[in-house]
């Protein structure tokens, strides 16, 4: 996937500034895509130079501010990206690359990190939780973009659910073995 892709896909939703995409990237894909604010302008400008997006200048008083809308070409770009076979993509995590660390040192003791990730990733859990009660309602009708957007969060919440759960197991082998980095 490419930042363009995600971009686009929010100005779809909602033609925003640049300043709005950043905030409302960072509320809804930034859960699963994650880009600076730096990168999401980056991007805009190549999205402009493209002809995909067309900005409308906007009267401020605070400088210049530009209102940003999908062309017809960034929409075909899309629904084409949106069809093409993709690969799923391995495992990029730096929790994992540093308790293969630790096992190779001997020395370390990464169990408090580990029971760090696992906080946070219960937090997340019970945000897109607190997404899905709030946005999903349990019995009410859905239309198929609704259907779209639920299946995007229930993958979420799968991934967190996931990952607790490894956590909960290597932490009881950890803990099994002992406190200590060799344990």
């Amino acid at each position: 996937m490419s930042l363009s892709h995600a971009i686009l896909t929010s100005l779809l939703e909602k033609p925003c500034t640049g300043a709005e995409l950043a905030r409302r990237f960072d509320k809804s894909l930034g859960h699963f895509w994650q880009a600076t604010h730096q990168q999401i302008y980056r991007e805009l400008g190549k999205l402009e130079a493209a002809a995909l997006v067309e900005p409308q200048e906007l009267p401020t008083t605070r400088g210049q501010q530009r209102l940003f809308t999908v062309l017809g070409a960034g929409r075909s770009e899309l629904e084409g990206w949106c069809v093409r076979e993709a690969d799923p993509r391995p495992i990029r995590d730096e929790l994992l690359v540093r308790m293969r660390a630790a096992a190779v040192l001997g020395t370390v003791d990464v169990t408090v990190e580990m029971r760090r990730h696992r906080g946070l990733h219960e937090a997340t859990l019970a945000r897109y939780l607190a997404i899905e009660a709030a946005d999903f309602p349990a019995g009410a009708a859905r239309s198929r973009p609704d259907e779209l957007q639920r299946a995007v969060l229930l993958a979420g919440v799968a991934f967190e659910q996931a990952w607790l759960a490894w956590c909960d197991d290597a932490l009881a082998e950890l803990g099994a073995r002992g406190a200590g980095p060799q344990g």
